[in-house]
């Protein structure tokens, strides 16, 4: 079974896509902790950051890119927000898919955690 991303980019479950390309596709999170909380998802399924492969690392370049451009849109560039990608349970990974938040929108705590 695939997981609920893996969905999301077949086309199984809907989602609110802001972008995509052959490689990325980016979507709203329907559960979002901030006024923007966008999910930017690699195509292929890569299940965390610690799994990638040396050829595979480029793609975290081409979700930066894409989070950057999307910031831009949602206009929260000037104002500041923040990329997070977790890894693993202890990490906070729900989805084993590897996967970039942004949020913005309103002042976000400096905690980390």
């Amino acid at each position: 079974m695939s997981c609920i991303f893996c969905q999301i980019i077949s086309g199984e479950i809907p989602g609110e896509i802001l972008h995509q390309d052959d490689e990325v596709i980016a979507f709203r999170d329907i559960n979002p902790r901030a006024p923007i909380h966008i999910l930017i998802v690699p195509r292929k399924h890569l299940a965390a950051l610690s799994d990638l492969t040396e050829e595979e690392l480029p793609i975290l370049g081409k979700m930066a890119g894409i989070a950057k451009k999307l910031a831009e849109g949602e206009g929260i560039s000037e104002r500041g927000y923040r990329i997070v990608v977790n890894c693993g349970p202890e990490g906070g990974q729900l989805v084993p898919h590897l996967h970039m938040h942004l949020l913005g929108g309103r002042q976000l705590s400096d905690e980390m955690g």
